[in-house]
């Protein structure tokens, strides 16, 4: 049975790499105004971490598949240390770019590899919890990691931030080195079965309301700090204490979305939580006005996370002798959304303005939950361990 200490430390590297993705989100003008670029375009270092984790995961996954766990785990984090201090020390966008990239690899070859190792050394009956723990890290990067960056970077700058996050990715290398036993790796799976399974209509739909839904939320959340600059006045602690109620609700809707598949099963808490999430980002405009509107809309598009249990439930009903493909797809199409997110919402900022963000994101939404309909309607799995074409 896996510790209380090798667990948590499995964690603390997906808080580490977690924090690496969402870190920007709250220096944009920072990294803007220091690298003479426009907002819009440091928005798109946010994009290409997302879109290097989502091409990078599965091709990974294909050539480290024979590589011992802990081995592994080591070198993904010294990876995204070194991406992180190459983007401090970069001095133009270009290298900064490269040093996302970097990062990026280094987190889609850590979150796959950290799952595998929790359930390993976890009995059966608590592997679920495992991941949950592991997934629980990227979560809490949320609520601490991107407002704590936020506030470092009032104090040390931008490139202070990256040297911390660097800092907690070594720390976290020397740990699972230290602390954690080899772990032998899995049977190995090809990259064409990987994505055979994306040959599944309904999987596809599923992974389409991933990528839309994300989408949604994010082409708000990787501009917030700008959004809320403009709309509020918002900047400096009080924006880092904001950040701290959207990761807030992060949480609760992660916890309550395991609570609701568990109860109700796959279907109804999307049917519940993809309206409620539109009618956050229709109303965004008037409610985020004020510091306290602010807060509020935010924990309402934190608690989007809502979906992520729901969803994953969706995939492993429709394919139960592949779960580990489509989770691991699903996980790809949680990056492709992200980097959408970076890349439309440049787009909007560039051309519509800032306060455009949140009917653009509302329009995602919708057509997230036309997806969801779209798979209401879809017939059912036919059989345990396979995916009907």
């Amino acid at each position: 049975m896996i510790s209380p200490l090798r667990l948590t430390l499995l964690a603390g590297g997906a808080f580490a790499v977690g924090t690496s993705a969402y870190v920007v989100a709250g220096l944009l003008p920072d990294i803007a105004a220091e690298l003479g670029v426009t907002v819009a375009a440091a928005g798109q270092l946010t994009t290409v971490f997302a879109l290097s984790y989502a091409l990078g995961a599965p091709v990974l996954a294909t050539l480290l598949g024979r590589r011992e766990r802990r081995g592994l785990l080591v070198a993904a984090l010294l990876l995204a240390a070194a991406g992180n201090l190459l983007s401090a020390l970069a001095p133009g966008y270009a290298l900064l770019m490269a040093g996302r990239v970097l990062t990026a690899l280094g987190a889609a070859a850590f979150t796959p590899a950290a799952t595998h190792a929790a359930t390993l050394l976890s009995p059966p009956e608590r592997r679920g919890r495992a991941v949950s723990a592991v997934y629980t890290g990227i979560t809490v990067s949320l609520v601490v990691g991107v407002p704590a960056g936020t506030l470092i970077g009032g104090a040390l700058g931008y490139r202070g931030v990256f040297v911390v996050v660097a800092a907690l990715c070594l720390a976290g290398a020397v740990g699972v080195r230290v602390l954690l036993p080899t772990v032998d790796a899995p049977a190995p799976v090809g990259l064409r079965e990987r994505l055979a399974v994306a040959a599944d209509r309904r999987v596809l739909t599923i992974l389409g309301i991933t990528v839309l839904g994300l989408t949604a939320v994010l082409t708000v959340y990787t501009y917030v700090a700008p959004l809320l600059a403009e709309a509020a006045g918002v900047t400096g602690p009080v924006l880092g204490a904001l950040l701290v109620v959207y990761g807030i609700g992060a949480l609760v809707g992660n916890d309550l979305g395991g609570r609701l598949t568990d109860r109700l099963g796959s279907r109804r808490p999307l049917l519940f939580a993809l309206p409620v999430i539109t009618l956050a980002l229709v109303t965004l405009p008037l409610t985020v006005t004020s510091v306290v509107g602010a807060g509020i809309a935010l924990f309402v598009l934190g608690g989007g996370f809502v979906v992520n249990a729901p969803v994953q439930s969706q995939l492993i009903e429709l394919a139960p002798g592949g779960s580990a493909l489509v989770l691991s797809l699903n996980a790809s199409a949680i990056y492709l959304g992200i980097g959408l997110a970076g890349l439309v919402g440049g787009v909007v900022v560039a051309t519509l303005g800032v306060l455009a963000l949140p009917w653009v994101g509302a329009a995602f939404s919708l057509l997230s939950l036309g997806l969801l309909l779209v798979a209401l309607r879809q017939e059912p799995v036919r059989g345990p361990g396979s995916v009907a074409a």
